[in-house]
């Protein structure tokens, strides 16, 4: 069976900005490059350098407005774009792009929620919300099916995925953990279902919750999981539009 590679996006900032890509390199045991390479650490969240849990960073289950900010990555520097502010770049390394970076956050965040205390770098392992260096795989035909059961079509950026692939059938992703998929170059191993949380309400256009993804996906399926997390075993360059297969 052949499936295929179908959208490739990162994330720079965890849970602030996705950014479309043609194509990438993917490294072993490494996420998917600049993906979560930087977090936002909430006032009175864990100081530790490592790997840390979601609860500590600013992020859109929090305040969903953050789920319409767009990033592109050009060198040093990440430029972000928000509906409802405008445009920002910033170099993370500049401690004073950084302080930049909070007071415009501040305007889109709700005022009742911790605010920004520093703007970390990940890991090599990345910073996603699993304890391990991850590659998210989502699917297609499980995104048309929730967005029948809503009753409109869902933005995919709603999922902050990395890799989409379309010619599964709906929740495939879930019978290929503990399996292998080649994709282009690269090999991944499949490992565990991504449980959702409430930043997928939000419509990534407008930032705003729209939409009962977690009740849909309870009602319709008995769970509240969407798309999988996967390992890089094999490096290479990955392509949208490159064959997916089971090797």
């Amino acid at each position: 069976m052949t499936w295929t590679l179908t959208q490739i996006w990162r994330h720079p900032i965890k849970g602030i900005g996705a950014e479309a890509l043609d194509h990438v390199g993917l490294r072993i045991d490494r996420p998917l490059p600049l993906d979560r390479a930087w977090a936002v650490l909430e006032e009175g969240g864990e100081a530790a350098d490592g790997w840390r849990a979601c609860r500590n960073f600013l992020r859109g289950a929090k305040g969903p407005s953050l789920m319409a900010v767009m990033a592109r990555v050009e060198g040093d520097v990440i430029h972000l774009s928000h509906p409802d502010q405008p445009d920002l770049a910033i170099n993370p390394d500049d401690p004073a792009d950084a302080h930049r970076l909070f007071a415009w956050l501040g305007a889109i965040y709700p005022d009742d929620r911790r605010p920004a205390a520093a703007l970390v770098r990940a890991p090599d392992m990345g910073m996603s919300d699993a304890p391990f260096a991850s590659v998210s795989v989502l699917n297609e035909a499980s995104l048309r099916a929730l967005s029948q059961k809503i009753g409109k079509p869902l933005d995919p950026r709603r999922f902050r995925g990395n890799l989409w692939i379309d010619g599964l059938a709906p929740w495939e992703e879930f019978d290929l953990v503990g399996k292998r998929l080649r994709i282009g170059e690269a090999e991944l191993e499949v490992i565990e279902p991504i449980g959702r949380c409430r930043a997928t309400e939000a419509n990534p256009e407008t930032g705003r919750r729209d939409a009962a993804t977690l009740a849909a996906l309870e009602d319709g399926w008995g769970h509240t999981q969407f798309g999988a997390y996967a390992m890089v075993r094999r490096a290479g360059r990955v392509a949208r539009g490159d064959a997916v297969t089971r090797p």
